[in-house]
């Protein structure tokens, strides 16, 4: 879009996008512990109160890449609407 408009975006839509990749990071982790903390338990038997705080994380990440998502769809189409002729 950038190179159609011949000059930079504005810098919320990279913040925006970065912020995005970074929920979608985070996401990535929270996973990965939920599945650590899964494959332990099957042999050691269910501690209960850890196997909540894992997926309580877990989804406090979805929701925020949710948002991250409607905000970089949101900056995104705002962008297009600058790029294309009057």
């Amino acid at each position: 879009m950038e190179r159609l408009r011949s000059s930079p975006l504005h810098a919320n839509v990279s913040t925006a996008l970065d912020k995005q990749l970074e929920s979608i990071h985070v996401v990535q982790a929270r996973r990965k512990d939920e599945i650590v903390n899964a494959s332990s338990r099957q042999r050691h038997g269910p501690p209960r109160c850890q196997d909540e705080r894992v997926v309580l994380a877990l989804a406090a990440a979805l929701r925020a890449l949710g948002l991250a998502t409607r905000k970089v769809r949101t900056m995104l189409w705002c962008a297009f609407q600058m790029t294309l002729p009057k």
